[in-house]
């Protein structure tokens, strides 16, 4: 019963400090957005890519940019070279191939495309009704995302 104890008081403590980035979907949004009205992050990246996931690891493991994340935005990590079908703001968008088992999904097209090219990782932040207001296709270090956070607010 003591070790019983001791578990659940371990357990509980360890637990409570650490908080998972809740990642949406794309198909979620629109429901979310009559609960409660939200700017959407999108992080488009790519498996091969070096720099996403770095970030993934990094910047997305920080515990205040979770929280944050979490509380104030619609998060959606999205591999652009998803291949299933997504409908999002009355449009159903497509993965493209481009060759042999390459490709890209037009929803990141969309959202990632930077005078005419996409360059992972890319962040993208849409206001409440879907429009881009912020497009960034570079790493962000957990400092340099907090700072883009804070400004998100204002």
């Amino acid at each position: 019963m003591k070790k019983l104890f001791l578990f659940i008081l371990f357990f509980g403590i360890t637990s409570t400090g650490f908080c998972q980035l809740k990642s949406r979907s794309f198909e979620e949004i629109d429901s979310l957005q009559q609960i409660q009205k939200r700017k959407i992050i999108v992080f488009i990246h790519a498996d091969w890519c070096q720099f996403c996931q770095r970030m993934k690891a990094t910047t997305f493991t920080n515990q205040e940019i979770i929280e944050k994340l979490n509380s104030d935005f619609y998060f959606i990590s999205f591999n652009a070279e998803e291949k299933r079908d997504i409908r999002f703001a009355n449009h159903t968008f497509k993965y493209q191939p481009s060759g042999n088992n390459v490709g890209v999904h037009e929803l990141a097209l969309e959202l990632g495309m930077m005078n005419k090219q996409i360059s992972y990782p890319i962040l993208c932040v849409l206001n409440e009704k879907n429009e881009i207001i912020f497009q960034y296709n570079n790493y962000l270090a957990m400092k340099d995302f907090k700072t883009l956070l804070e400004n998100l607010e204002k």
